[in-house]
């Protein structure tokens, strides 16, 4: 089977386009703002609407997608998106390295949060709505609002979903996939409208307003303030806590919730694993944070929201973590590990994944007791196929396969182990701060251009789920058959 290259074009063409439109926002902002960054802003969206239009118009009407196509269009859409969306950074010289710039797009649009600006403060506002921007278009995902809007891409569109959105499961709202998407993105900006609102009604500006709720929603991280979410009242931050748990949970999940099926809400198994994390872990932070003589209030406020903010993979700080208790600190290098659930914008393993080994190895037990007994696994009252079973197995030992290489190579480049492990959890993971000189802050400033380079691929493999990027660079996908 050979490659359908017009099709990938036309694809590749559309994202192009889509994305022009997002990124003229910024610039009437910097217009408005007369921030000096109109130029930039007003170059990149001429070259990503040229780009577009030659690849998109000769190919347009072509829709016959091989599956190996999908790889290619979704992969190389997040890195054709993160070359684009560099030139801001690049042209209006708030970041004039191309390693850097392209970091830091790739940290956007996969929602990871890391950062290589050291004074968040002075950057210009369209920079910062820019940068707040990639993470809520990411979040969700280009090929999903690509679905969602445009009726031709139903053909091979539950493809292009899957490739994007890898999960173990993911709920269908509705019986057609165009459907599910649309359904996805309406609930995703009805709560970032939401938390627009309440963010915005806790005194802080409308900018911070809307830029804190479109990293929240995402799962991002990205703050306008250098010192992230300890620039707000504890208002702000009970808020941001509610909207982080919220995009942790999977939104097919939160539709129905909101639809009145509460019954089908919270029987859910993930979910109840979800809440049953974060309470344990809140607690958890909250006794040792208070015996550290911190106020209760303060202890429990301070460590419920590191706990949401590292489960979710959002990346938002309001103390410098690393300087807690141990057992706090060995908690959430434990949550770095664990990832919200599937079908949210939050990245990692993923709940479900946890779920299924775990229901798994306690039938092993059960086994062992009563070899000829059958058991089967089930979660939520579907029953998990050996398959299913298999790739989770699989998914993981190359998660951990790919963290253990990244670590090895931090190392061999001079970085120390806490940097090292620190710095591959965060970006494999799309989690931002980690530990080590990449703590709070999520600062990766110091790291040399070639590892820039390869964290950022780090950070799209981990935002992908490994195997639709890893699968390129297989000899059997580009062998004809």
């Amino acid at each position: 089977m050979s490659f359908n290259f017009r099709a990938i074009q036309y694809v590749l063409g559309l994202i192009s386009l889509i994305g022009a439109a997002f990124i003229f926002v910024p610039f009437i902002v910097a217009y408005v703002s007369n921030d000096g960054q109109v130029l930039a802003f007003a170059a990149t969206f001429l070259l990503m609407v040229a780009t577009g239009a030659l690849l998109w118009y000769p190919h347009r009407g072509i829709h016959d997608f091989h599956r190996r196509d999908i790889y290619i269009i979704v992969t190389g859409g997040w890195v054709l998106l993160s070359l684009f969306g560099m030139l801001p950074y690049v042209l209006g010289g708030t970041i004039p390295s191309l390693g850097q710039a392209f970091f830091e797009t790739a940290s956007g649009f996969t929602t990871t949060g890391a950062t290589v600006l050291a004074d968040i403060d002075v950057v210009p506002h369209s920079i910062l709505l820019w940068r707040s921007m990639t993470q809520w278009v990411g979040g969700m995902g280009i090929v999903v609002l690509m679905i969602a809007i445009m009726p031709i891409l139903g053909i091979g569109g539950m493809q292009l979903f899957s490739a994007e959105s890898p999960g173990v499961m993911v709920d269908r709202i509705r019986p057609r996939i165009r459907e599910t998407a649309l359904m996805m993105w309406i609930v995703y900006i009805s709560l970032t409208i939401s938390a627009i609102a309440l963010l915005w009604a806790g005194g802080i500006s409308f900018f911070d307003a809307v830029n804190h709720a479109f990293t929240t929603l995402s799962t991002g991280g990205f703050s306008t303030h250098t010192a992230s979410a300890a620039a707000f009242s504890p208002y702000v931050q009970y808020v941001l806590i509610l909207f982080m748990f919220l995009a942790g949970i999977n939104f097919a999940l939160l539709y129905a919730g909101l639809a009145g099926r509460i019954r089908t809400f919270f029987r859910n198994e993930e979910l109840r694993m979800y809440i049953l994390i974060t309470v344990c872990a809140g607690v958890f932070a909250w006794f040792f944070l208070a015996q550290g003589g911190m106020g209760l209030e303060e202890s429990f406020r301070t460590g419920l929201f590191q706990v949401v903010s590292i489960l979710t993979t959002t990346g938002f700080t309001t103390a410098d973590y690393t300087t807690w208790a141990h057992p706090v600190v060995y908690i959430l290098h434990v949550l770095t590990l664990i990832g919200g659930m599937t079908g949210s914008t939050a990245g990692g393993v993923k709940i479900m994944r946890h779920l299924v080994l775990l229901k798994d190895m306690m039938l092993e037990f059960k086994k062992q007791l009563r070899p000829d007994a059958i058991f089967p696994l089930r979660v939520n009252g579907v029953l998990i196929q050996q398959t299913i079973l298999y790739r989770i197995i699989v998914f993981v030992v190359v998660y951990l396969l790919v963290l253990a290489v990244a670590v090895f190579l931090l190392l061999l480049f001079g970085h120390d182990m806490a940097t090292s492990v620190g710095a591959a959890v965060a970006t494999l993971g799309n989690i931002g701060p980690g530990f080590g000189a990449v703590g709070p802050g999520g600062y990766f400033g110091s790291f040399s251009e070639p590892m820039l380079w390869f964290l950022s691929g780090l950070m799209i493999i981990g935002r992908l789920e490994l195997f639709t990027v890893l699968i390129l660079f297989t000899p059997y996908f580009w062998k004809r058959y």
